[in-house]
């Protein structure tokens, strides 16, 4: 019977047969190596979104609401890409929200931000 040996340091196997780690920190290693590329692609995107949630929530609401510009959106890094939904009323309005927290672009790049109740 050949030697078994760990898949990631190359380490002897004892103990059961179907073992294919060495340690908790070989198994571990080998699934973040897995896994790497599509949890750094979700990772960045949720630190995007979260971003853009603490700039909406920066800005203090009065009645579930408040005006602000374009510029000081962006001046915080508010990045326009990223959003989690989107809501039409009736007449058309389209808000974009960030969780909770939503925009509805107005005319000469000022934006209402509202929180959904």
């Amino acid at each position: 019977m050949s030697e078994r040996k760990c898949l990631v340091c190359g380490e002897k196997l004892l103990g059961r047969i179907d073992q294919k780690y060495c340690s908790d920190h070989c198994r571990n290693a080998y699934n973040n190596l897995l896994n790497r590329d599509s949890k750094n692609l979700v990772r960045n995107i949720n630190n995007k979104l979260r971003k853009n949630y603490r700039i909406l929530d920066s800005f203090p609401l009065k009645d579930g609401k408040t005006k602000t510009t374009k510029m000081r959106l962006l001046d915080k890094g508010f990045d326009f890409e990223y959003i989690t939904n989107l809501y039409t009323t009736k007449k058309g309005s389209t808000y974009f929200f960030v969780y909770d927290l939503g925009y509805l672009p107005l005319d000469n790049d000022y934006y209402m931000i509202v929180k959904r109740e």
